[in-house]
């Protein structure tokens, strides 16, 4: 049993068994319906308990969707429907969803919500998103740009804006694949230090850069994330916005890179966080990557399970 909790946690051939297996995976389904099953079914008759403590639209498509594909079956609990909301210890929760489910998905706030529900489950448990990491996404964000830029090896990946949970995921990436990290980030906002020296020490070549327009020069991709959570009191997303204005992913930025693609995981705000002009032009392959999503969960979900084949 393998759970899927950090990238962290991999080795850099598990995170390229995963990218390799999103990609067989959707250019063997080229052609076919949506809803129709792999050919090979590898998860028929298990089944994926999907838990929702936040609102989500692609991890909850990418994930419904791909376990079907994969000829499995899903269950949804949000978090009303649940006797966790109403105080029932996430023990419990755990060894019960164990009891009806193969594997659990669970997208939640606190990072030990997700980690105490892996201590105590006896099925795979994958992090759909927690305030800390976001592995799942980054999973995705890499198999893109692999289809649109080639292999990673060498290639400089530029990170404007938020040092969130999706940044710390990519900081967790660039310790395993042979790439560099360029992060413009405000100080304020970095991601957390501790993180860029243990992945540094694993190999990680991660370059901080005082302005967007370093970060962005000679990048193959440019990403960001929205600036403002649904969350935030008005005086909080005023000031965060303020903070976050010279980080805009603008078409001058895009400039300055190697021909470079524009990711974002979504949901985005055309000027805020990036223009309109480059979330709508060209370079942006936003859309694939959220189409990406569920390929990329497919992979996971095999790998948590015992039966990834790149």
């Amino acid at each position: 049993m393998s759970h899927f909790l950090d990238l962290a946690d991999l080795q850099g051939e598990d995170l390229r068994h995963l990218l390799d297996a999103g990609a067989a995976r959707k250019a063997a389904r080229a052609g076919l319906p949506k809803g129709a099953v792999d050919a090979d079914a590898p998860l028929a008759g298990h089944v994926l308990a999907m838990i929702f403590e936040k609102p989500s639209t692609r991890t909850r498509l990418s994930f419904d969707l791909g376990m079907r594909q994969l000829g499995g079956q899903t269950m949804v609990l949000n978090q009303s429907d649940m006797q966790l909301g109403r105080g029932e210890s996430i023990s419990d929760t755990a060894q019960v969803i164990s009891r009806f489910a193969d594997v659990a998905m669970l997208r939640t706030g606190p990072h030990e919500t997700l980690s105490e529900l892996a201590r105590h489950a006896q099925i795979p448990v994958i992090n759909g998103l927690t305030a800390h990491s976001h592995p799942c996404q980054i999973v995705a964000d890499l198999m893109t740009f692999e289809e649109h830029k080639g292999r990673l090896n060498g290639q400089r990946l530029a990170w404007l804006g938020d040092g969130n949970n999706v940044a710390v995921s990519f900081v967790h990436a660039a310790a395993l694949l042979d790439f560099e990290l360029a992060l413009a980030v405000p100080d304020s906002f970095a991601v957390p230090p501790a993180e860029i020296e243990a992945a540094r020490a694993k190999g990680a070549k991660i370059t901080l850069c005082e302005t967007a327009e370093a970060a962005a020069t000679g990048a193959s991709a440019l990403i960001t994330d929205c600036w403002v959570s649904m969350s935030d009191d008005p005086a909080t997303a005023e000031k965060r916005a303020a903070s976050f204005a010279p980080y805009q992913v603008t078409q001058a930025l895009m400039d300055l890179g190697d021909d470079p693609i524009f990711l974002h995981c979504l949901p985005a705000y055309r000027d805020s966080e990036v223009s309109a002009q480059v979330m709508d032009g060209p370079r942006s392959v936003v859309f694939d990557e959220a189409e990406n999503r569920a390929h990329a969960q497919k992979a996971v979900l095999l790998y948590c399970m015992g039966k990834l084949h790149a």
